[in-house]
């Protein structure tokens, strides 16, 4: 069985702080350079982002990217499945539409309901 996490639910992720690491951070704000920008500030077992619908260049995801190089896990959910900006939704709603290679190494998938697939790597919803 995987060691538990604890859950913390942030609409949005520039409310990260240093007590939040170690956790699966689960957030309302789109997965941009500046979201991941925050996030990079506090490691994580995971982080989730909401798509905001890809959008040009794929700038609602592109913040994956740059965690990933840092090692960082981190996913987003599918904008038609989750409102934009609510953490709870995210959680409760969210289908998974992108994940970055260290996700991936995790056990994460696109097309996964959120809330099963954190239970099945052991979240704690504390």
């Amino acid at each position: 069985m995987p060691a538990a996490f604890q859950l913390v639910l942030l609409d949005s992720v520039a409310a990260v702080a240093p007590e939040h690491a170690g956790s699966a951070i689960i957030t309302g704000s789109h997965g941009g350079l500046s979201a991941a920008a925050y996030a990079a500030q506090v490691p994580a077992r995971l982080y989730v982002f909401n798509d905001a619908g890809v959008g040009k260049g794929e700038a609602g995801v592109a913040g994956l990217a740059l965690l990933d190089a840092q090692g960082q896990a981190a996913v987003a959910v599918a904008h038609t499945s989750a409102r934009i900006g609510e953490a709870g939704d995210t959680l409760a709603c969210g289908v998974i539409s992108r994940v970055n290679r260290a996700a991936a190494a995790l056990g994460l998938r696109v097309g996964e309901p959120l809330r099963p697939t954190l239970a099945r790597l052991g979240a704690d919803p504390g």
